[in-house]
């Protein structure tokens, strides 16, 4: 992949009810072009629409990627990557970091009536995972608007050593230093969870 080709990667830090959701645009390269902001709310159902505000608030036609940490932020706040694809018209990959047998059980226990069918039926209308080996370690990729195969390269272009593309690697430390500002202003300053 040419070096200058940039992805926008997404992912979150989380307390209580709100999740701080951050954007971070990086090159092939491995060069951070844009940062942006979304929040949504924890055990809802508006995370997908905070990351298409997120992606339209950053106004980055050169982006070719879009890639998520996982497929439920914000506890069992499911994404629905189909609508991502169609809002964004990019590719979006989803990369978890963990073997798993799904999520269905555990949505099923924490949630009743009607907000476990609607997260239930969005988790099973997304595409089925599939393993990505880079270097040592696998990761757990779901894809729309472009191949497993494609998708797996996509992911290994972005993939330092450290095992989990710079993009989300970027993402992530952006969430949490923006999720502890957030803190801070607020006056409140309590340890914060990872989905």
């Amino acid at each position: 992949m040419k070096p200058g080709v940039r992805a926008l990667g997404v992912a979150e830090s989380y307390r209580e009810d709100e999740s701080t959701l951050a954007g971070a645009v990086v090159r092939a390269d491995r060069v951070v072009d844009d940062l942006a902001f979304a929040s949504c709310s924890v055990g809802g159902t508006d995370a997908t629409a905070a990351i298409q505000d997120l992606w339209a608030r950053l106004d980055r036609p050169d982006v070719r990627f879009l890639l998520v940490a996982g497929i439920a932020p914000a506890w069992y706040n499911v994404l629905d990557l189909h609508e991502l694809a169609d809002a964004t018209d990019r590719p979006v990959i989803s990369v978890s970091f963990e073997a798993s047998d799904g999520l269905s059980d555990a949505i099923g226990a924490s949630f009743d009536g009607e907000a476990r069918e609607r997260r239930l039926a969005t988790y099973r209308a997304q595409p089925d995972r599939h393993p990505v080996d880079v270097d040592d370690e696998t990761l757990y990729v779901r894809a729309v608007g472009v191949d497993p195969d494609r998708a797996s390269e996509v992911v290994r272009a972005y993939t330092p050593e450290s095992g989990r593309p710079a993009p989300l690697r970027v993402a992530r430390l952006a969430a949490r230093a923006g999720d502890a500002f957030r803190r801070s202003l607020l006056g409140t300053d309590r340890p914060d969870t990872e989905a």
